[in-house]
């Protein structure tokens, strides 16, 4: 049945796809079944594919063999960093945590100020190693402890430096902060502003002037791209020509909060200044992450709506690349 609907879609948007950014001769693939790929996902040249999906990390390995990689870990964001370690948004104990090749869980970071993180959504790093995740909060609310001195509620993104120390680098500049990227020469950090359940908020993709010293330069804040009343945007992952491959949009609307139909569910690709590129349909909402891999790094994985899909670009992914 899916792979009928799949058909049906391509028919509806072949014009939207571009020849540059995706392969012409690759069509949108399912890799896995739906509920293993709820998020993630990270790709890692030996163990292929882990995605956060039915509370456990899933790996779907490079012969195509679907298991359990970690079970009940309550994840979301995963990503691999230079030393071959994973690091794991587990938005259920609402931490970070790193788990090295040999098996072993560090917590790196589960409270900011004595107070529990929301829901550690998305991470990245940059050159230095620093580690920096978003912290919104998606469904119950009278769990949130992280406040600012206003007494108002804080979904923002945080940084973790190489010592441990844990510093918030964007506050309430962002309603929601999803997914989160710093781009391959530290210059800048891309942040998904993505305020889902109430009418007129936040669905917009932001960038900020990253310093040397990992802070932000808050005023440097530029928007690239608004999805109005639909689907905001979720995690966003990057190429090494720098443009950005950003999941987002709904297939049908979602009133009240999200009741318009012109941003449909897939992959936005855009310019790193925002400009928009080209658009790969995803038929299975909700399209919430993507990441590249493969010998080539140009195999770009998207999670959406509980479904591992593949597709080939043309050009390879930008990648930490496990040691």
């Amino acid at each position: 049945m899916l792979s009928r609907v799949l058909f049906a879609f391509a028919i509806l948007v072949p014009t939207l796809q571009a020849d540059d950014v995706f392969d012409p001769k690759s069509k949108l693939k399912v890799e896995a079944e739906k509920g293993v790929a709820g998020e993630g996902p990270a790709w890692h040249p030996e163990l292929g594919i882990l995605t956060s999906g039915n509370g456990h990390i899933n790996r779907l390995s490079n012969d195509g063999k679907s298991t359990v990689y970690r079970k009940d870990a309550g994840t979301n964001g995963l990503l691999f960093d230079a030393n071959g370690n994973l690091l794991a948004c587990e938005s259920d104990l609402r931490r970070v945590t790193r788990t090295s090749p040999d098996g072993k869980l560090t917590v790196l970071a589960g409270t900011y100020g004595g107070k529990k993180f929301n829901q550690p959504n998305d991470i990245t790093v940059d050159s230095t190693g620093r580690i920096y995740f978003s912290d919104p909060c998606y469904g119950d609310r009278s769990k949130l402890e992280i406040r600012d001195e206003s007494g108002k509620t804080v979904e923002g993104v945080y940084r973790i430096d190489p010592d441990g120390k844990v510093t918030r680098v964007i506050g309430r500049e962002v309603e929601r902060a999803n997914g989160v990227l710093v781009s391959a020469d530290d210059k800048f950090l891309f942040v998904a502003d993505n305020n889902n359940d109430a009418k007129g908020s936040a669905r917009k993709l932001y960038r900020f002037d990253l310093k040397q010293d990992g802070s932000v330069d808050l005023k440097s804040q530029k928007l690239l791209y608004d999805w109005g009343d639909g689907r905001g945007p979720d995690g966003l992952k990057q190429d090494v020509k720098g443009r950005l491959y950003v999941a987002g949009g709904l297939n049908k609307p979602n009133p009240p909060f999200e009741p318009a139909e012109d941003k449909k569910g897939g992959i936005y690709v855009f310019e790193p200044d925002g400009k928009f590129l080209t658009f790969l349909g995803v038929p299975t909402d909700e399209v919430t992450n993507c990441a590249f891999g493969g010998v080539d790094r140009k195999t770009l994985y998207i999670t959406g709506g509980g479904v591992l899909y593949s597709i080939r670009t043309t050009t390879a992914g930008r990648l930490v690349d496990p040691k």
